[in-house]
């Protein structure tokens, strides 16, 4: 798997998804786009490019780039910079006790987050909560007043509550996301995990939560925000980090860690200059589909020197 460093705390890896191979008449006009019959697939890569100090590149051109599926040339037949295609976002967000001292600060970080991303009339989020169980608690909405009041809801178990039982649906919390949500949005799809990365009781793997993610072409970025003090002589971060490495590098997205000499209003201007910074890169494929399955993906920049930050994957349905 390819990875490359922006900053010391920032681990980008190459995408390893497709956010869709759908019909054209699922893309927004563009003027480098053409215009595709109803029932023709396009497979449709988003791509973020950096020179080599890490800084975003957006006056590309179509001409700048060459894609290639399972090593064979395509294409490219549709093209935009800074996609303008809808976006949607579901900020998952862990509730378990030991979030419950960082939990202030991620309610704040996350409505200032999406009040800057959400593009009105276009653009959705959603909120869920996962501890011992996964609650939707917003539904797909643009209404910025919805989500703020949402989530000054957000709270951990009390006591009460805890005693019937305790744990962190992480893995869970993503394939509910994935499947129950994404699955049913076009455009771009965004996860945003905010947790300490520890998982105790969900039903399946992280794999398994992986290839959810993966299933509907939603970027994974996990936010590590933990609290140290409260597992006390137990050492979670190391696994818990190793967890977040892993979700986001498979997805395709980015692991962020709040720190002291980064806060997590930091880490959400990073994400937010991401997802602002897309071209959107559309194909026809040369290679019939006779069966569903994943395809390599290499999309490359004639520049030398520039990193292209794009899926290797991508699965192919008939």
């Amino acid at each position: 798997m390819r990875s490359f460093e922006i900053s010391a705390d920032l681990l980008v890896n190459r995408r390893k998804f497709l956010l869709g191979a759908f019909a054209a008449g699922a893309l927004a006009p563009a003027q480098e786009g053409p215009t595709f019959s109803a029932g023709v697939k396009v497979v449709n890569v988003f791509v973020t490019v950096r020179d080599k100090n890490g800084q975003i590149i957006r006056d590309l051109r179509k001409e700048d780039f060459t894609v290639r599926e399972n090593g064979k040339p395509q294409l490219i037949r549709y093209f935009s910079r800074e996609s303008d295609l809808p976006l949607t976002i579901a900020l998952l967000i862990d509730t378990s006790l030991s979030q419950g001292r960082v939990l202030e600060n991620e309610r704040g970080a996350s409505y200032r987050f999406l009040d800057q991303v959400l593009r009105e009339n276009k653009d959705k989020a959603v909120v869920v909560q996962f501890d011992q169980a996964i609650v939707i608690r917003q539904g797909i909405t643009s209404s910025r007043k919805d989500l703020q009041d949402t989530l000054s809801l957000i709270d951990t178990p009390t006591a009460q509550q805890s005693a019937y039982g305790s744990g962190t649906l992480l893995y869970d919390a993503v394939r509910t996301a994935s499947v129950q949500i994404m699955r049913k949005q076009g455009g771009r799809k965004a996860l945003i995990v905010l947790t300490d990365g520890v998982d105790e009781g969900s039903s399946i793997s992280s794999a398994d939560a992986i290839r959810s993610a993966q299933s509907v072409g939603a970027l994974v970025y996990c936010i590590l925000f933990s609290d140290a003090s409260y597992y006390g002589s137990r050492l979670l971060g190391p696994d818990g980090k190793r967890v977040l490495q892993h979700l986001a590098g498979e997805t395709g997205g980015a692991f962020f860690e709040v720190t002291k000499a980064r806060s997590i209003v930091d880490i959400f201007r990073a994400i937010e200059e991401d997802l602002r910074s897309e071209y959107s890169i559309g194909f026809v494929s040369n290679q019939p589909i006779t069966s569903s399955g994943f395809r390599q993906l290499k999309v490359m920049a004639a520049k030398k020197g520039l990193l292209v930050q794009s899926p290797d994957r991508y699965y192919a349905e008939t």
